[in-house]
């Protein structure tokens, strides 16, 4: 839309529309906003949004609501998200910098975020494909078994025990768990997970004879573990504040529910949205992706809305999280909250 002003009337119309619930009609844009224009003018440009499709009137009403369509462009037109305040970054700063684990990290993420928004929260758990190698470490555990483990970029840790076919509680024994460490860490810290194995290849050919097979235990063990497929996991906050919001799903919860159990659809909507996100608010907020009703293409979910982002460790993004809730939201705040709460999960992962 070129005109600004009509702009500026629908941004009005969302803003008075999710503070209160209620049809928005001119006289009350008039009461409540500095359009400097007549109640006329503000009659005829509604008139107009109508007409294009981005507000529409409930029932017989005589006030307007936003349409998807109209949400959208007022979420493509914000200029900025702006920034939490200092006090509610140092509470989110704070309320993570007590996680003890990634379980832990995951369950504060989410309880915060439903918390923050009023939403439902939803937490991808770091995927392994996209995860990077921080230390492999051998643990000799008595005779021939050996512990081999993998810590994760993301905190998660991988073990494998394997027989080395030898006793490696001696001194050669020591010499090689010592060397073959390494060697390991020289060659796969830091790699991503696709990189790990065949980077390893061979490597047990830089070893005497006797070593070889202890070699190829411990890189066959690490192959598999990086290469493994694994169910991927979403966690869930504040459902419940779905049903505080009721009046906002005019037929029914039940479509939305019964989509929240089936976690294949968030992961689905997660891994769009931060792998490719869509139609990014700013320029300076492209990482936060807003998806409304129908954009969901999940018919139990086209009365919400998804605010998301992904999150990772450095500049590799390893996993997202964001919010559900109906698409009469927030969205400025939503979106601010998400990014910051994001920010902070990728510190803590050394991001």
């Amino acid at each position: 839309m070129s005109d600004g002003r009509r702009l500026q009337v629908l941004r009005a119309i969302v803003q008075d529309y999710v503070a209160t619930s209620e049809p928005v009609g001119s006289k009350a844009l008039l009461d409540r906003h500095q359009l400097g224009v007549s109640a006329a003018t503000v009659r005829n440009d509604m008139a107009a949004l109508e007409e294009e499709g981005l507000i529409c009137a409930p029932h017989t009403s005589a006030g307007r609501i936003p349409t998807d369509a109209g949400y959208r462009l007022f979420v493509d037109q914000l200029s900025e998200i702006k920034p939490m305040s200092p006090p509610e970054r140092a509470a989110i700063a704070e309320f993570l910098a007590g996680s003890v684990d990634l379980d832990d990290i995951v369950d504060r993420t989410v309880r915060l975020l439903a918390s923050l928004t009023h939403q439902v929260a939803v937490m991808q758990y770091p995927s392994l494909t996209r995860s990077s190698v921080r230390h492999v470490e051998l643990v000799p555990i008595g005779g021939p078994r050996l512990m081999v483990v993998l810590i994760v970029t993301t905190g998660r840790v991988e073990q494998r025990v394997v027989d080395a076919g030898r006793d490696l509680g001696d001194v050669d024994g020591e010499r090689l768990v010592f060397d073959l460490r390494g060697r390991l860490n020289g060659l796969a810290a830091g790699r991503p997970f696709p990189e790990v194995a065949p980077a390893l290849a061979g490597l047990s050919q830089g070893f005497e004879v006797a070593d070889r097979p202890a070699v190829e235990a411990v890189t066959t063990a690490l192959a598999e573990i990086v290469v493994e497929e694994r169910e991927e996991r979403v966690v869930l906050a504040g459902t419940s504040n779905l049903a505080r919001r009721s009046e906002d799903f005019p037929t029914s919860l039940r479509p939305v529910l019964e989509a929240l159990e089936e976690h294949v659809v968030l992961l689905g909507l997660i891994d769009a949205m931060h792998d490719d996100p869509a139609r990014p608010a700013a320029a300076d907020s492209d990482l936060v992706s807003v998806r409304i009703g129908s954009e969901l293409s999940h018919a139990g979910l086209v009365s919400t809305s998804v605010v998301s982002t992904g999150y990772g460790a450095g500049p590799d993004l390893v996993a997202g999280l964001g919010v559900l809730g109906p698409t009469r939201m927030d969205y400025p705040t939503t979106m601010a909250a998400v990014r910051a709460v994001a920010a902070y999960v990728s510190r803590s992962f050394g991001g």
